[in-house]
């Protein structure tokens, strides 16, 4: 499956699995770091899903964080260049976890590394599930 023009919009569901991705998510599957999701069932664990990036740090934002590193600070190159980065970690596991049939990643986390001295490796990974929602009965449920 390869990745869509607009990351906003759900990819297609091979499995039939329900979209339970909040409004506005940019990832096409439900990401959580918690290892439950209140509010759902897990019908299924698939296992680990995995998304992984190497990105070289080019020499011109080397030579312009250079100095500006000499004063301090927070260095936006760099910070822009690790945001993206995390960010396409995160849609290559998404897309792991939808080509398993899962349509939500429990467990996240992120993972850093360098790879030498001039790139760096970022790894997202976590557990692909399939999840439906509890039928709270409407007694139940709190007021609007």
């Amino acid at each position: 499956m390869t990745q869509p023009q607009y990351p906003n919009q759900p990819y297609p569901q091979s499995s039939g699995a329900p979209y339970i991705g909040l409004p506005g998510s940019p990832y096409p599957v439900l990401v959580s770091t918690m290892d439950d999701l209140p509010g759902f069932h897990i019908e299924r664990v698939f296992g680990e899903v995995i998304g992984l990036t190497v990105r070289s740090l080019v020499n011109g934002l080397n030579f312009s964080a250079g100095f500006r590193a000499m004063g301090g600070g927070e260095q936006p190159e760099y910070t822009q260049m690790l945001a993206e980065t995390r960010h396409v970690a995160v849609m290559r596991m998404c897309i792991m976890a939808q080509q398993m049939g899962g349509n939500a990643v429990l467990a996240m986390r992120f993972d850093c590394n360098e790879v030498g001295e001039a790139m760096s490796e970022v790894v997202a990974y976590g557990t692909a599930v399939l999840a439906r929602p509890i039928d709270i009965p409407n007694e139940d449920r709190l007021p609007d």
